[in-house]
């Protein structure tokens, strides 16, 4: 990774954090935006001229804070209202959500927002994801994805929704939007939807630390259990996905002796004490019951396709999406052949805008010996946009068919 990559990673891991607490300190989320955005454009420009400083957190902190002093002066004079000083007001300490960033996610998934918009404003504030990416992970459009975070905006000072930490007894009515944000940003950092790398290693052990977080705070909350078993039998296999250069190695292909066992094992064990409290199917324990089978299995012809579908069955009865029907359908075309697996992928509706489903598609034709419609598809997966890595490795995957 080159000087400038670096630094503006750093700037931008530093400045979600750092955008948790001015919210915090603040109580304004526009505010607070406006703050860090401003200190963050100042870190790009001056970071790389002059060095990091020892502390980035601190230094984008203090000048952030600077700003929204200059901010809130300039609108209390527009209003004309006097004012010498932000209200810099730290609130009494609480302790049932003690961390600032997953403070500012519950607060993001307040119940007056919908469950979409929840999400959405949590993966743009504090995942520090784009808009454009936002609606990659959402699929939906990018403009639609704008307009929705704009209203959730709006609603947010309209409704005066407060920055506060919430009571124990909220909690529960906020943890699927949590729950969701925390999956997704894991998502974009276990495998990014765009950029040079396939994995983004800071945001996928961010969304774990949160998740850990999470479970602590609710210990016998199957949602929350189920959450950090799925995200750490995932991330078991991080260090097998991509090769010394950088090209990604599909699980097939995977060195398992490279897979963290340390990882699995806690992972099962999370798994284990989720299904012990749930009293109903829950959606992110079956999907780490999904992946539980692939981790445990010790070659990828030793995979127990019949359980692994068996938990697809259950997740499409708790937690229907094209996206799932996709990867049950992929399962099914190693147990039972491609024809039977491209049946299924073909019926799924609402993915022809989403990337792998044309490239599921692109590998069952070619196994089926149709190269041309094979070709096809892995073009239009090509258009939809990719990481570089993943652009790289569905063109090696066209070349050879050409």
């Amino acid at each position: 990774m080159e000087a400038g990559d670096a630094v503006a990673r750093l700037v931008r891991d530093e400045g979600t954090r750092v955008l948790a607490t001015l919210i915090r300190v603040t109580g304004d989320v526009g505010l607070a935006e406006d703050a860090v955005q401003d200190a963050v454009v100042r870190a790009l420009e001056t970071w790389p001229r002059d060095g990091v400083p020892d502390n980035p957190r601190g230094w984008l902190l203090v000048t952030a804070k600077r700003r929204a002093v200059d901010l809130f002066r300039r609108e209390a004079a527009r209003s004309g209202k006097e004012a010498t000083a932000m209200p810099f007001v730290e609130p009494e300490p609480v302790e049932t959500v003690p961390d600032d960033l997953l403070r500012l996610v519950f607060t993001c998934c307040h119940p007056a927002l919908s469950l979409e918009a929840q999400v959405a404003l949590a993966l743009r504030t504090l995942g520090g994801l784009s808009t454009a990416e936002v609606a990659r992970a959402l699929l939906v459009p990018e403009a639609t994805m704008a307009k929705r975070l704009t209203r959730a905006r709006q609603k947010i000072t309209q409704a005066c929704i407060p920055y506060r930490v919430p009571a124990a007894a909220e909690l529960p009515d906020r943890l699927a939007g949590v729950a969701a944000t925390v999956y997704l940003i894991f998502n974009e950092g276990y495998a990014a939807a765009a950029g040079t790398d396939l994995v983004r290693a800071e945001l996928a052990d961010e969304a774990i630390r949160l998740a850990r977080l999470l479970a602590g705070l609710m210990p016998d909350e199957p949602t929350a259990l189920g959450l950090l078993a799925l995200l750490l039998l995932q991330n078991s296999r991080r260090a097998a996905r991509v090769d010394a250069d950088g090209v990604p190695v599909l699980l097939p292909d995977q060195d398992r002796s490279r897979w963290d066992v340390a990882a699995i094992k806690e992972g099962v064990s999370y798994l284990g004490r989720g299904l012990q409290r749930a009293a109903a199917p829950e959606e992110y324990l079956v999907q780490a019951a999904i992946a539980a089978c692939h981790a445990l299995a010790p070659t990828y012809a030793e995979t127990n396709w019949d359980a692994l579908i068996s938990w697809y069955d259950v997740l499409l009865e708790v937690a229907d999406s094209p996206v799932a029907r996709l990867n049950r359908a992929a399962a099914v075309a190693e147990r039972d052949g491609p024809a039977a697996g491209l049946s299924l992928v073909d019926a799924i509706p609402g993915l022809t805008r989403y990337p792998w489903w044309h490239a599921t598609r692109a590998e069952l034709l070619h196994r089926l010996g149709d190269t041309e419609a094979a070709r096809a598809a892995y073009r239009r997966a090509l258009a939809l946009g990719l990481s570089e890595p993943l652009v790289a490795h569905l063109r090696l995957r066209l070349a050879e068919l050409e």
